[in-house]
């Protein structure tokens, strides 16, 4: 059973490889540059300076996976819509982890005020959007060909959950 427990800066790297491989190996991630340490330790420090949480599942002392959230739109008025990401390393994934993270996830959200989660996902990673469906995120749309990797474009489907009252 793994530990879903707040991050700290001793867990940056092992948060690097993972989303370094995410950036390499998947349309997980629309960048085509890796990360250095120096970037994820400015995007913890962020994150924490906006009171976002960054979660980590540890199993066995292992960094096996992460999950966050930051804003939606910059704007004041979606101050209570955010934005989420999950991401499991390659040698843990289809064991459950993204789902024990975004459980923790949404309960950090309604802890802290936030009344809708948006996710993003490629429109062909048909496993993330069951996930998010079975937690209860509702299909809200697809955008055809809005971004490209690897040579092709590609199209986001996105999903949106009303943070239940009983979290909030």
């Amino acid at each position: 059973m793994p530990l879903i427990r707040d991050a700290s800066e001793a867990d940056l790297p092992a948060i690097m490889d993972i989303y370094n491989d995410a950036v390499a190996n998947t349309t997980a991630i629309w960048n085509d540059t890796q990360v250095d340490l120096a970037n994820r330790r400015d995007w913890f420090q962020a994150r924490q300076a906006r009171n976002f949480p960054v979660l980590v599942a540890d199993v066995g002392g292992t960094v096996a996976g992460y999950a966050s959230y930051g804003d939606w739109r910059a704007f004041d008025g979606f101050r209570h819509s955010v934005e989420h990401s999950v991401y499991v390393h390659k040698d843990h994934r289809g064991a459950g982890l993204g789902r024990d993270l975004m459980q923790a996830l949404v309960r950090v959200a309604g802890e802290r005020d936030i009344h809708v989660m948006i996710g993003c996902v490629e429109a062909g990673n048909a496993a993330s959007i069951r996930l998010h469906e079975s937690l209860g995120f509702r299909n809200v749309g697809t955008f055809s060909e809005v971004g490209t990797k690897f040579g092709r474009w590609l199209d986001l489907t996105c999903l949106e959950l009303r943070v239940p009252p009983q979290h909030r």
